[in-house]
Protein backbone atom coordinates (compact mmCIF):
# COMPACT_ATOMS: atom_id res chain seq x y z
CA UNK A 1 0.00 0.00 0.00
CA UNK A 2 1.25 3.97 -1.23
CA UNK A 3 1.02 6.72 0.76
CA UNK A 4 -1.93 7.67 -1.92
CA UNK A 5 -3.85 4.44 -0.88
CA UNK A 6 -4.14 5.67 2.89
CA UNK A 7 -5.67 7.92 4.98
CA UNK A 8 -4.99 9.78 8.10
CA UNK A 9 -7.30 11.38 10.21
CA UNK A 10 -5.45 14.69 12.33
CA UNK A 11 -6.96 16.00 14.71
CA UNK A 12 -6.51 19.97 16.32
CA UNK A 13 -5.82 20.45 12.44
CA UNK A 14 -6.65 23.87 11.95
CA UNK A 15 -3.52 25.47 12.91
CA UNK A 16 -0.33 25.46 14.08
CA UNK A 17 1.18 22.21 14.37
CA UNK A 18 -1.78 20.49 13.04
CA UNK A 19 -1.74 22.55 10.51
CA UNK A 20 1.90 21.48 8.92
CA UNK A 21 1.09 18.15 10.06
CA UNK A 22 -1.85 18.08 7.47
CA UNK A 23 -0.27 19.40 4.55
CA UNK A 24 2.94 17.18 4.92
CA UNK A 25 1.00 13.95 4.69
CA UNK A 26 -1.36 15.75 2.02
CA UNK A 27 1.92 15.96 -0.02
CA UNK A 28 2.92 12.66 0.71
CA UNK A 29 -0.10 11.75 -0.91
CA UNK A 30 -2.46 10.85 2.04
CA UNK A 31 -5.88 11.97 2.06
CA UNK A 32 -7.46 13.59 5.33
CA UNK A 33 -9.91 13.66 7.75
CA UNK A 34 -9.45 16.52 9.37
CA UNK A 35 -10.64 17.63 13.01
CA UNK A 36 -11.21 20.65 15.25
CA UNK A 37 -13.56 22.37 17.81
CA UNK A 38 -14.74 24.24 14.76
CA UNK A 39 -14.50 23.25 11.46
CA UNK A 40 -15.04 26.93 10.13
CA UNK A 41 -11.55 27.07 11.12
CA UNK A 42 -10.40 24.63 7.91
CA UNK A 43 -11.10 27.19 5.44
CA UNK A 44 -7.18 28.16 4.96
CA UNK A 45 -6.30 24.70 4.59
CA UNK A 46 -9.14 23.59 2.31
CA UNK A 47 -7.53 26.37 0.23
CA UNK A 48 -4.07 25.35 0.88
CA UNK A 49 -2.42 24.53 -2.28
CA UNK A 50 -0.62 21.04 -0.28
CA UNK A 51 -3.72 19.70 -0.15
CA UNK A 52 -4.44 20.01 -3.75
CA UNK A 53 -5.54 16.73 -5.47
CA UNK A 54 -6.36 15.25 -2.00
CA UNK A 55 -9.53 14.66 -0.60
CA UNK A 56 -10.04 16.52 2.89
CA UNK A 57 -12.82 16.12 5.27
CA UNK A 58 -13.43 18.63 7.76
CA UNK A 59 -15.23 17.06 11.14
CA UNK A 60 -15.63 18.74 14.29
CA UNK A 61 -14.14 17.44 17.37
CA UNK A 62 -14.35 18.17 21.53
CA UNK A 63 -11.78 15.42 22.66
CA UNK A 64 -13.24 16.41 26.09
CA UNK A 65 -16.46 14.60 24.59
CA UNK A 66 -17.15 11.11 24.29
CA UNK A 67 -19.75 11.54 21.95
CA UNK A 68 -17.83 13.51 19.63
CA UNK A 69 -15.16 11.32 19.80
CA UNK A 70 -17.12 8.47 18.06
CA UNK A 71 -19.23 10.47 16.14
CA UNK A 72 -15.32 12.44 14.59
CA UNK A 73 -14.37 8.72 13.91
CA UNK A 74 -17.03 7.45 12.47
CA UNK A 75 -17.77 10.41 10.04
CA UNK A 76 -14.10 9.91 8.86
CA UNK A 77 -14.64 6.14 8.55
CA UNK A 78 -17.84 6.76 6.74
CA UNK A 79 -16.38 9.17 4.44
CA UNK A 80 -13.14 7.55 3.43
CA UNK A 81 -14.52 3.34 4.15
CA UNK A 82 -10.49 3.29 6.62
CA UNK A 83 -8.52 5.47 8.08
CA UNK A 84 -4.98 3.53 8.02
CA UNK A 85 -3.96 6.92 10.30
CA UNK A 86 -4.07 8.77 13.30
CA UNK A 87 -2.51 11.21 14.63
CA UNK A 88 -2.77 12.66 17.86
CA UNK A 89 -1.91 16.24 17.87
CA UNK A 90 -5.04 18.15 19.33
CA UNK A 91 -3.82 19.60 22.72
CA UNK A 92 -3.70 22.61 24.95
CA UNK A 93 -1.01 24.01 27.55
CA UNK A 94 -1.45 25.67 31.15
CA UNK A 95 1.10 27.56 32.29
CA UNK A 96 0.39 28.41 36.14
CA UNK A 97 2.09 27.32 39.16
CA UNK A 98 1.37 24.33 40.99
CA UNK A 99 -0.04 25.87 43.89
CA UNK A 100 -2.65 28.02 41.48
CA UNK A 101 -3.84 25.12 39.56
CA UNK A 102 -7.62 24.48 39.80
CA UNK A 103 -9.17 20.90 39.52
CA UNK A 104 -10.61 22.24 36.72
CA UNK A 105 -7.98 23.57 35.10
CA UNK A 106 -6.14 19.97 35.50
CA UNK A 107 -9.15 18.06 34.14
CA UNK A 108 -10.07 20.17 31.13
CA UNK A 109 -5.89 19.92 30.23
CA UNK A 110 -5.99 16.01 31.06
CA UNK A 111 -9.25 15.47 28.85
CA UNK A 112 -7.87 17.24 25.52
CA UNK A 113 -4.05 16.13 25.86
CA UNK A 114 -4.12 12.55 27.27
CA UNK A 115 -7.74 11.28 27.55
CA UNK A 116 -9.53 12.38 24.69
CA UNK A 117 -6.06 10.56 22.63
CA UNK A 118 -6.39 7.51 24.63
CA UNK A 119 -10.25 6.98 23.89
CA UNK A 120 -9.39 8.22 19.85
CA UNK A 121 -6.88 5.04 20.19
CA UNK A 122 -9.16 3.18 20.96
CA UNK A 123 -11.27 3.54 18.40
CA UNK A 124 -9.00 3.81 15.68
CA UNK A 125 -7.74 0.52 17.01
CA UNK A 126 -10.98 -1.47 17.01
CA UNK A 127 -11.34 0.10 13.65
CA UNK A 128 -8.16 -1.47 12.07
CA UNK A 129 -8.84 -4.95 14.37
CA UNK A 130 -11.82 -5.66 12.73
CA UNK A 131 -10.35 -4.60 9.41
CA UNK A 132 -7.72 -6.80 10.17
CA UNK A 133 -5.80 -4.51 8.75
CA UNK A 134 -2.56 -2.78 9.62
CA UNK A 135 -2.54 0.71 11.55
CA UNK A 136 -0.51 3.18 12.21
CA UNK A 137 -0.43 5.97 15.66
CA UNK A 138 1.74 9.41 16.22
CA UNK A 139 1.10 11.31 19.03
CA UNK A 140 2.71 14.65 19.64
CA UNK A 141 4.14 14.89 23.35
CA UNK A 142 6.58 17.06 24.07
CA UNK A 143 9.80 17.70 25.73
CA UNK A 144 7.85 18.95 28.39
CA UNK A 145 7.13 15.09 28.90
CA UNK A 146 10.47 14.31 29.40
CA UNK A 147 12.38 17.41 31.22
CA UNK A 148 11.47 19.14 33.98
CA UNK A 149 10.39 23.08 33.88
CA UNK A 150 8.38 25.26 36.35
CA UNK A 151 4.78 26.51 35.74
CA UNK A 152 4.35 23.87 33.54
CA UNK A 153 3.08 20.95 35.61
CA UNK A 154 0.03 19.69 34.37
CA UNK A 155 0.92 20.15 30.85
CA UNK A 156 4.28 18.61 31.56
CA UNK A 157 2.87 15.25 33.04
CA UNK A 158 -0.26 14.98 30.67
CA UNK A 159 2.80 14.58 28.04
CA UNK A 160 4.62 12.19 30.25
CA UNK A 161 1.29 10.57 29.85
CA UNK A 162 0.90 10.44 26.23
CA UNK A 163 4.97 9.03 26.27
CA UNK A 164 4.21 6.40 28.37
CA UNK A 165 0.68 5.29 27.09
CA UNK A 166 2.50 5.36 23.18
CA UNK A 167 4.25 2.78 25.09
CA UNK A 168 1.73 1.00 26.58
CA UNK A 169 -0.36 0.87 23.85
CA UNK A 170 2.21 -0.18 20.87
CA UNK A 171 3.08 -3.43 23.39
CA UNK A 172 -0.57 -4.41 23.24
CA UNK A 173 -0.86 -4.02 19.82
CA UNK A 174 2.26 -5.21 18.19
CA UNK A 175 0.88 -8.63 17.29
CA UNK A 176 -1.70 -7.01 15.21
CA UNK A 177 0.29 -4.75 12.82
CA UNK A 178 -0.71 -1.60 14.68
CA UNK A 179 2.71 0.55 15.58
CA UNK A 180 1.72 3.44 18.37
CA UNK A 181 4.47 6.26 18.56
CA UNK A 182 5.03 9.53 19.30
CA UNK A 183 7.14 12.48 18.32
CA UNK A 184 8.09 15.43 21.08
CA UNK A 185 9.26 18.95 20.10
CA UNK A 186 10.56 21.51 21.81
CA UNK A 187 9.38 25.17 21.30
CA UNK A 188 8.28 25.26 17.45
CA UNK A 189 7.45 28.82 16.13
CA UNK A 190 4.20 28.82 15.10
CA UNK A 191 2.40 32.19 13.73
CA UNK A 192 0.50 32.15 16.93
CA UNK A 193 3.81 31.32 19.11
CA UNK A 194 5.35 33.83 17.33
CA UNK A 195 3.15 36.42 18.19
CA UNK A 196 3.51 35.74 22.00
CA UNK A 197 7.23 35.52 22.66
CA UNK A 198 8.93 38.52 22.86
CA UNK A 199 12.77 38.76 22.70
CA UNK A 200 13.44 37.74 26.38
CA UNK A 201 11.48 35.11 25.97
CA UNK A 202 13.03 33.73 22.71
CA UNK A 203 16.19 34.42 24.50
CA UNK A 204 15.49 32.66 27.30
CA UNK A 205 14.20 28.96 25.73
CA UNK A 206 16.85 29.65 22.97
CA UNK A 207 19.51 28.97 26.38
CA UNK A 208 18.11 25.69 26.77
CA UNK A 209 18.37 24.11 23.72
CA UNK A 210 21.91 22.79 22.31
CA UNK A 211 21.13 23.91 18.50
CA UNK A 212 20.68 27.32 19.57
CA UNK A 213 17.51 27.67 17.08
CA UNK A 214 13.94 27.05 17.44
CA UNK A 215 12.47 23.84 15.67
CA UNK A 216 10.00 24.64 12.67
CA UNK A 217 6.24 22.93 12.04
CA UNK A 218 7.95 21.69 9.04
CA UNK A 219 10.32 19.87 10.64
CA UNK A 220 8.17 18.04 13.16
CA UNK A 221 5.53 17.34 10.29
CA UNK A 222 8.48 15.36 8.55
CA UNK A 223 9.02 13.52 11.96
CA UNK A 224 5.46 12.64 12.03
CA UNK A 225 5.37 11.43 8.01
CA UNK A 226 8.16 9.17 8.81
CA UNK A 227 6.92 7.56 12.06
CA UNK A 228 3.32 7.13 10.17
CA UNK A 229 4.64 5.86 7.05
CA UNK A 230 6.75 2.69 5.43
CA UNK A 231 10.16 3.68 6.45
CA UNK A 232 9.15 2.78 10.03
CA UNK A 233 7.48 -0.46 9.94
CA UNK A 234 9.32 -2.05 12.38
CA UNK A 235 9.79 1.15 14.58
CA UNK A 236 7.20 1.32 17.56
CA UNK A 237 6.93 1.86 21.28
CA UNK A 238 9.09 5.10 20.94
CA UNK A 239 8.87 8.92 21.45
CA UNK A 240 11.21 10.49 19.09
CA UNK A 241 12.39 13.56 20.31
CA UNK A 242 12.95 16.53 18.04
CA UNK A 243 14.05 19.22 20.51
CA UNK A 244 18.12 20.46 18.77
CA UNK A 245 19.23 18.15 21.64
CA UNK A 246 17.67 19.68 24.65
CA UNK A 247 16.77 16.19 26.38
CA UNK A 248 20.42 15.33 26.25
CA UNK A 249 21.50 18.79 27.60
Amino acid sequence: MTSSDRTAFVTGASTGLGYAIACALAREGYDLAVADLDIGMFEALLRDDAVKGRKVVPLRLDLRVEGDIAEAFEGAVGAFGAVDVLINNAGRTLLKPVVDVTWAEWDDVMSVNLKGAYFLSQKFAAHCLKRKAPGAIVSLASTHGMTGLGGRSVYGISKGGIIQMTRMLAIEWAKDNIRVNAVAPSTALTPSREKILNAQMRETMLARIPSGRFITPKEIAAAVCFLAGPGAASITGHTLPVDGGLVTN
